[in-house]
C-alpha cells in the first residue's frame, strides 16, 4: 500500500480511537455532578465536551511521550501502529459495552507495544520508559486520588456537619460544577494528547516530521475535535457504573471525588506521565466512599473493575500484535483488519441496543451492582 494511503489510514484510525475515548471516559469527569444532581445529563457531556477540546490546546508533554518514548520510531511502520490502533479500539468498545471504567491510554499502550513487540522484537519497546511514566502511574495515580478524596470527604463531612442538610447539599452541588469543569479540562490535557503522539509518530516514521518533532497545529485541533464530539455523545454505560454502581455519592464527596482527580490528573500532565483518567477518578470515587461514615462502597463492581485494568495492557496487546502482523503484509491484510474491526464495532452497537442505556435512565442502580 502506498505510504501516503496508509498514513490516511492511521491518521482516520487514530481519531475514531480518540472518539471512542472521549465517550468512554466522559464518566471520568461528569458521573458524580450527574449522580448528585449537581447537572443535568445532556448539560453535563456538552460542558465536558467544549473543556476537553480546550484542555487539548494546554500542554502537549503527554503528546511527546507517546511520540517518542514508548516504542523507537525508527523500526516501525505505519502499519504496525494501524493495528495497535485496532487494538486499542476493540478492547474500548468491548469494555464500554460492559459498562468498565476500564483505560483508554492503557489500551492504546497495550496495542502499540504488542503490535511492535511482534514487528521488530522486543528491544523495539522501551520499557524503562513503559515502567516510569505509564506502569508506576497506573499504580500510584488511584492510590493517591484515594487516599486524597478520602480525607477530603472526611473534612468535607466534618467541617459541615452542623450546616443544615439542604444548605450543605446545594453548595457542594455547586462547587461540583467547578470541580467537575476542571476535571473535564484535565481530561483534554491528558488523553487528547494521546491520540496527538501516535499520529505525530505516525508522521515520524512515514518520514513526513523528523524525530522527536511537536505535534503540528492540525493535529491538535483534530485531536481535540475528536474527542470532544465523542465526549459530547456520552457513554452512558460507564457513567452509570461510576455514578451509582460503585457506592451511592453525595454532593460532598463527588466535590471531593472531582478535585482529587483533577489535582492528580493536571500534575502528572504536567510531568508528561501519560497516566489513566479512569484509573484516577475511579480511584476518587472509591476514596470518596470509604471517607463517608457507613457509607457502602459496592466492593464486587470494584473488583471487576480492576480485573478488566490488570487485563487492559495483555488484551490490546495481544489484538494490536494480530492487527499489525495481518496489516504488515499489505493492502489486503489492511483491508482486512480494517473491515474486522468495523465488524466488531457494528456488533457491540448493536448488542448494547438490547439494554440501552441514555440519559433517561443514566441515574439507575446497574443490576449487576452488588456490595
Amino acid at each position: 500500500m502506498d505510504v501516503s494511503v496508509i498514513v490516511l489510514v492511521v491518521v482516520v484510525t487514530a481519531l475514531a480511537f480518540d472518539f471512542t475515548n472521549g465517550f468512554h471516559d466522559t464518566a471520568n469527569a461528569m458521573a458524580t455532578s450527574i449522580a448528585t444532581g449537581a447537572l443535568k445529563p445532556k448539560v453535563a457531556v456538552g460542558m465536558s465536551a467544549v473543556l476537553n477540546l480546550a484542555g487539548a490546546f494546554l500542554s502537549i508533554e503527554v503528546a511527546k511521550t507517546i511520540s517518542s518514548g514508548i516504542v523507537d520510531e525508527s523500526r516501525i511502520s505505519p502499519a504496525i501502529i494501524f493495528g495497535g490502533l485496532v487494538g486499542a479500539v476493540v478492547w474500548n468498545l468491548a469494555t464500554w459495552l460492559l459498562g468498565l471504567p476500564s483505560s483508554s491510554s492503557h489500551a492504546l499502550f497495550g496495542g502499540l507495544i504488542g503490535a511492535t513487540w511482534v514487528a521488530s522484537g522486543a528491544d523495539a519497546v522501551r520499557f524503562t520508559t513503559v515502567v516510569e511514566k505509564v506502569l508506576v502511574p497506573a499504580v500510584a495515580s488511584p492510590l493517591i486520588a484515594g487516599v486524597v478524596a478520602a480525607i477530603a470527604t472526611y473534612f468535607a463531612y466534618t467541617i459541615t456537619r452542623r450546616a443544615p442538610g439542604d444548605s450543605r447539599t446545594r453548595g457542594f452541588r455547586i462547587g461540583q460544577i467547578a470541580s467537575a469543569s476542571l476535571v473535564s479540562l484535565a481530561h483534554g490535557t491528558n488523553d487528547a494528547q494521546k491520540t496527538m503522539g501516535v499520529i505525530t509518530l505516525t508522521l515520524i516514521t512515514a518520514g513526513s516530521l523528523p524525530a522527536g518533532a511537536r505535534p503540528p497545529l492540525w493535529v491538535i485541533i483534530s485531536a481535540g475535535s475528536a474527542i470532544a464530539l465523542g465526549t459530547y455523545l456520552g457513554g452512558w454505560r460507564i457513567i452509570r457504573t461510576m455514578g451509582k454502581g460503585i457506592t451511592d455519592i453525595e454532593s460532598p464527596q463527588g466535590f471531593s471525588a472531582e478535585t482529587s482527580a483533577a489535582a492528580v490528573i493536571l500534575t502528572s500532565s504536567q510531568l508528561g506521565f501519560a497516566l489513566s483518567t479512569t484509573h484516577v477518578c475511579s480511584g476518587g470515587v472509591i476514596g470518596a466512599g470509604v471517607g463517608k461514615r457507613l457509607a457502602e462502597v459496592r466492593w464486587g463492581v470494584a473488583g471487576r473493575m480492576a480485573v478488566a485494568w490488570l487485563l487492559t495492557l495483555p488484551a490490546a496487546a495481544v489484538v494490536g500484535a494480530l492487527a499489525g502482523e495481518l496489516a504488515a503484509q499489505g493492502t489486503v491484510g489492511t483491508i482486512v483488519v480494517a473491515l474486522a474491526a468495523v465488524a466488531v464495532a457494528a456488533g457491540c452497537y448493536a448488542a448494547s441496543r438490547r439494554d440501552p442505556v441514555g440519559a433517561h435512565n443514566v441515574n439507575d442502580v446497574p443490576a449487576h451492582a452488588t456490595v
